[in-house]
């Protein structure tokens, strides 16, 4: 076996199970493939020169722990092969020297529970070198447990001890994925209460509008172990840049106001064609590509700017929802609601300030409701909470009904009721505020905010939004 060369401050100062669950509890964690080669490909394709520039562009982020899964197939299983040892130590040590420690996830792509005994073999040759090492500092068992499995669970239940034997200092944790949520953590809990867990690892990718109330089940579900949320984000290529960093930074406000210390953006990068290998389940889903803060060619994408601003200063500001409607177009989070009624576009043509507005023009309405461009804020929803939302709004030969409007919603996504402003005069106006002040009604978890222009045969610009 390969052993680690431990940096200076190892031998000095041996973690403990409280200093690493301190730890745990805020790190600011980046989950990390190369944008190349993704999940087996890593460690098959090792490149420790991609891998040490990837991770200086997660450590100019903020982060401070990178997670990286290992494979027993890959690996070598039940033995570790010397030389994919050498590369986790490599990975480690580059880790390390742009000031990260390492997160592990163990057991990925492998289902073999009957096989106890060689599973504890694998794990403790992976994890004894490093069970004193302060650069790595906290192990997943599996990737996205499944509680309901029994035979996932009984092998649980002896591999636990078996690691705790070995590195007692270490802290273990399982992850759900985001369809089994809380619901699968109290399962995790309940089944393992003889082989109790330090934390539990929630993968959300569920509403972002309403990611309050669901990381509230999710603590409640474990009450009073700590969680983190180990992997959350949303796919640009399915939406669109700008929505995927307004989920981001919806996700990171709504954890800092349930007192969850660490939230970890799946990916770093998007990846580049067939970088995905055939045997993971993602690797013909086009969506699963375009997770990353950072595209495949490794510019920037708006997300980035949002964990940078959660993990550096602490804030996330309402500036990228894009209010004014300022931002590039791949950056838009407003969406259209009753579209074959009318949609709102983005225009030069009267801007209230800065260089653009947004523009309805010839709408009707449906049976469902009128035609409006909705975004959502970065504020989470709480019950009782007042809220103030203004926009301001000009017509030209405007018609019909012209206002802006809060949309409440519970913790289903169940719509409760709306609150509306004063409406835009018809004809000819100046520049006229819309302003709704109201409270959450009892039950609300979300709002969506929406400019509205209905049964329109003129034209009317909406510019310079704000919500609060």
């Amino acid at each position: 076996m390969v052993l680690p060369v431990l940096p200076a401050h190892a031998a000095s100062t041996s973690p403990t199970l409280s200093s690493r669950m301190a730890g745990v509890k805020v790190a600011k964690t980046i989950n990390y493939y190369p944008s190349n080669a993704g999940w087996s490909a890593m460690w098959t394709s090792f490149d420790p020169v991609a891998i040490d520039a990837s991770l200086a562009v997660a450590a100019s982020l903020g982060a401070d722990n990178v997670r990286v899964i290992l494979f027993p197939d890959a690996f070598g299983f039940p033995t570790p092969k010397a030389e994919y040892l050498e590369r986790l130590r490599k990975f480690i040590s580059i880790a390390d020297s742009h000031g990260m420690t390492v997160k592990l996830t163990l057991f990925d792509w492998w289902a073999g529970y009957s096989e106890v005994s060689r599973s504890i073999t694998w794990a403790q040759a992976i994890l004894d070198p490093y069970k004193d090492d302060p650069r790595v500092l906290t192990v997943e068992l599996k990737n996205e447990f499944q509680p309901d499995d029994a035979a996932a669970v009984a092998w649980a239940a002896q591999i636990i001890p078996a690691i705790r034997a070995v590195a007692p200092a270490m802290p273990l944790t399982l992850s759900v994925d985001g369809g089994t949520g809380a619901t699968g953590m109290a399962k995790i809990k309940s089944a393992l209460a003889t082989t109790p867990l330090d934390y539990y690892d929630f993968h959300f990718y569920g509403n972002s509008e309403r990611s309050l109330a669901e990381i509230r089940k999710a603590q409640a579900a474990v009450a009073p172990s700590p969680i983190v949320i180990g992997e959350t984000g949303l796919s640009s290529g399915a939406t669109s840049e700008g929505e995927q960093a307004a989920y981001l930074a919806r996700v990171y406000r709504a954890a800092a106001e349930a007192g969850v210390g660490s939230v970890s953006p799946w990916t770093l990068n998007d990846f580049t064609e067939a970088s995905i290998p055939g045997q993971s389940a993602v690797a013909s889903i086009p969506a699963q590509y375009t997770f990353g803060l950072y595209r495949a060619d490794g510019t920037a994408k708006l997300a980035a700017s949002v964990v940078r601003s959660a993990w550096t200063t602490g804030t996330v500001p309402n500036s990228f929802l894009n209010l004014g409607f300022e931002a590039p177009a791949n950056e838009l989070t407003w969406k259209a609601n009753q579209p074959t009624a009318g949609m709102g576009v983005v225009t030069t043509e009267m801007p209230r300030l800065g260089s653009y507005s947004l523009k309805f023009t010839g709408t009707t309405r449906t049976s469902a409701g009128l035609p409006s461009m909705r975004t959502s804020p970065i504020t989470p929803v709480q019950a009782g909470y007042k809220w103030r939302a203004e926009a301001f709004a000009r017509g030209y030969n405007a018609t019909g009904i012209t206002e802006i409007s809060l949309s409440w919603f519970d913790a289903t996504g169940k719509w409760l009721s709306e609150s509306t402003s004063n409406r835009l005069p018809t004809g000819n106006t100046t520049w006229t505020k819309l302003v709704v002040e109201t409270t959450a009604p009892a039950g609300a978890a979300a709002v969506q905010l929406h400019l509205k222009s209905a049964d329109n045969t003129g034209t009317v610009y909406f510019d310079d939004v704000a919500i609060s």
